[in-house]
């Protein structure tokens, strides 16, 4: 059992790269459901800041966080390259984050990615898992499990 896991390990990633401010970020594709162009988000009443609201999309009814606001950034800047990106995350569903830009698609093989480990004493919430390398540039590689937590840690 593993040696499968050792196999399993070489394998290539993909992930999709999204600007956020002037830091590029990468999502893993397989839990990218749909992007969409930004479109009218209904405000919900009493939530957390970072969530914007609801948007329908083909009849379901999808909640919006910004990435901005949940990683203490300022608001978003509202451009036509902004665009929902609608993930199936294992915890909360389907959710959708407003990013300011897609880049591209690249796929990283494990030797580009360098794994990120933190220092377990501080309280602050760590959304990155690692740290691509990609053809001589960075792209941070977000924890979407930590990023879509309902949980607010101040």
């Amino acid at each position: 059992m593993e040696e499968l896991k050792i196999v399993s390990d070489t394998n290539t990633t993909q992930y999709i790269v999204i600007k956020i401010g002037e830091e590029q970020y990468g999502i893993d594709i397989k839990y990218i459901d749909n992007i969409v162009r930004m479109q009218q988000i209904t405000r919900v009443p009493k939530v957390a800041p970072y969530l914007r609201g609801v948007i329908n999309l083909r009849g379901e009814v999808i909640p919006v966080m910004s990435l901005r606001l949940k990683m203490d950034l300022p608001t978003d800047e509202i451009t036509k390259a902004t665009r929902i990106i609608v993930l199936k995350v294992e915890q909360e569903g389907m959710i959708g984050v407003i990013v300011d830009e897609v880049k591209e698609v690249v796929t990283l093989d494990n030797s580009q990615i360098e794994k990120v480990s933190y220092d377990s004493k501080e309280d602050k919430v760590n959304y990155i898992n690692g740290i691509g390398k990609y053809e001589g540039g960075l792209i941070s590689l977000l924890d979407l499990n930590t990023v879509t937590l309902e949980k607010e840690n101040a």
